[in-house]
């Protein structure tokens, strides 16, 4: 409000010691503080009465109101576009590392949906693969004759 340094309140309070005098100077202090307490609190409740009749409330909680909405609206906005980008480095990644196994691109006579050669191939026998299927991973699905069961 006031721009006043500690030079200026001294200064007032010689210039005050020489015109009030030492004697009265002290009372005039005393009384100086009183007026200024009341206007403060004069000051304070017309304030506080004109808030309550334009509802400054009403006021101060709809401007809030508004920025909390603007801030959510920002967050929401960033979140999708973070989300769109996710979606599209994700479909990036998947075209970009579309498999390709030598055996379809060596072999001519393997299956193009499975990528195996057929049973006429010249191929020794071997484990049955299934691709993609958890469930096999415990069985053995071997087509070899094991030691157990020769007898």
């Amino acid at each position: 409000m006031f721009d006043i340094g500690f030079p200026e309140l001294v200064l007032v309070a010689i210039v005050g010691l020489l015109v009030i005098g030492p004697e009265r100077l002290p009372e005039a202090l005393r009384t100086l503080g009183l007026w200024l307490g009341r206007m403060r609190r004069s000051f304070t409740a017309v304030k506080t009465e004109i808030e309550k009749e334009i509802g400054m409330d009403e006021v101060r909680r709809q401007l809030h109101n508004e920025a909390i909405m603007e801030e959510m609206k920002r967050i929401e906005s960033e979140v999708r576009d973070t989300a769109a980008d996710v979606r599209s480095s994700i479909d990036e990644g998947a075209n970009a590392t579309a498999p390709t196994t030598p055996a379809e691109t060596s072999n001519p006579e393997a299956d193009p949906d499975t990528g195996h050669a057929d049973a006429a191939s010249d191929e020794p026998p071997g484990p049955a693969r299934v691709e993609n299927n958890p469930s096999n991973d415990l069985t053995d699905t071997s087509t070899e004759p094991t030691r157990a069961n020769n007898g």
